[in-house]
């Protein structure tokens, strides 16, 4: 788990068929420090975090597999709870 900045939402009009009807959104990783590590990334979001919001994140595979129920999906990146400050 890492914390993360929303910066804001993608589109895609093509896809992985496993990502239909999933919220994609912009994040940038977060050092301890609070500042930006790496280049942004994209995650999946079913908690309906905003831009600007702090959440959490995990690159565990296999949790984005299990949300969208589909064994396919190709998505590292996913929300996992929004920091409430």
């Amino acid at each position: 788990m890492q914390p993360a900045r929303i910066l804001g939402s993608a589109r895609a009009t093509i896809k992985h068929h496993s990502l239909d009807g999933q919220r994609l959104v912009v994040i940038s990783l977060l050092t301890a420090s609070g500042d930006a590590d790496g280049a942004p990334l994209i995650a999946l979001d079913q908690l309906g975090s905003r831009p600007g919001d702090k959440v959490i994140v995990t690159s565990d595979g296999k949790y984005s597999r299990e949300l969208t129920g589909q064994l396919t999906n190709p998505a590292r990146w996913t929300v996992m709870g929004i920091v409430d400050e």
